[in-house]
């Protein structure tokens, strides 16, 4: 049994479970990797794409799913930093959270959340610049290694995990990958270089990890969802149990999954233009939709 293999099969066993029915509607995305700004910065580019696709969710009733690599705190220190510079994103994050219709697992660069003591010190409030004085963030939420969203239409499971798990250096020797990154690559980034360590570069990286997310997946007979490669994944029924939601860091777009009335798609984010060359935010169905009972054996 591979490390990997036994370290997704104890993020398994010990997941936080979310009934659903075909009533229940889901976005899940993940590798926001929100920064402070600078050149550095991957999610600056699609901040408001970002705000733009979560606005629709949030109106329609969807419950949210950040997959994990949420906030860059590999390269940044402080969540405060981050925070300040996308105050609109956290707002709409906290409307979610209100609604109690937000979920957050933890990835290898926010992999600190996965402490207590951190999210009581940088996630339960936050300075509110529009209103001018201190506002609740995250009360009491809970970040998790992993979530089993359970359908009782169907009694099936659909296992959800950032898929950095069993991976030497961004799961075991994390905080040695993290001060790479703080201290060497990311000044190297500023000037144009890219961390060879990142599992969104590597292809052949991507095929060795999504080979053995693949294999649990066929492993618990459920559907698995990650995030991690930056490589969206859309199996279909009888081919494969897999999926990757992408990323919402790809120059131009952003990807995610939707869950709805029990059918799954890989859906796109992007900008577009209309008859009259005014831009616009625009949502389109990449694969799918599918019924979920086709993945039930």
């Amino acid at each position: 049994m591979s490390m990997t293999h036994r370290r997704l099969k104890k993020v398994y066993q010990n997941a936080k479970v979310i009934p659903f029915d075909s009533s229940s509607k889901f976005i899940i995305m993940s590798d926001c990797h929100r920064g402070i700004g600078n050149i550095g910065d991957n999610f600056s580019p699609n901040q408001n794409m970002f705000y733009g696709a979560l606005e629709y969710y949030y109106n329609r009733g969807f419950s949210y799913i950040e997959l994990g690599d949420g906030d860059e705190l590999w390269e940044n220190k402080k969540l405060k930093s981050i925070i300040e510079i996308h105050p609109d994103a956290f707002s709409l994050l906290h409307k979610f959270y209100k609604k109690n219709k937000l979920n957050m697992i933890f990835g290898n660069h926010d992999i600190v959340k996965s402490k207590r003591s951190y999210l009581d010190k940088h996630c339960r409030k936050y300075h509110n610049d529009f209103k001018g004085c201190v506002s609740p963030l995250f009360e009491n939420m809970e970040v998790h290694e992993g979530i089993i969203l359970y359908n009782k239409d169907i009694n099936s499971r659909i296992f959800l995990v950032h898929g950095h798990q069993g991976d030497l250096l961004n799961d075991v020797l994390w905080p040695v990958a993290r001060f790479l990154v703080r201290y060497i690559w990311s000044p190297l980034e500023l000037i144009g270089f890219k961390a060879p360590i990142s599992a969104g570069v590597s292809h052949q990286k991507r095929d060795k990890i999504e080979k053995k997310l693949s294999d649990f997946a066929n492993y618990t007979n459920n559907i698995l969802i990650a995030g991690h490669t930056h490589r969206p994944v859309f199996s279909e029924p009888g081919l494969g149990l897999y999926f990757n939601d992408g990323a919402c860091i790809h120059p131009r777009c952003m990807t995610g999954i939707e869950i709805e009335n029990n059918k799954i798609s890989l859906v796109k984010w992007s900008v577009c233009t209309r008859k009259d060359r005014t831009l616009y935010i625009c949502r389109k169905v990449i694969k799918g939709p599918r019924c979920l009972f086709e993945y039930k054996n």
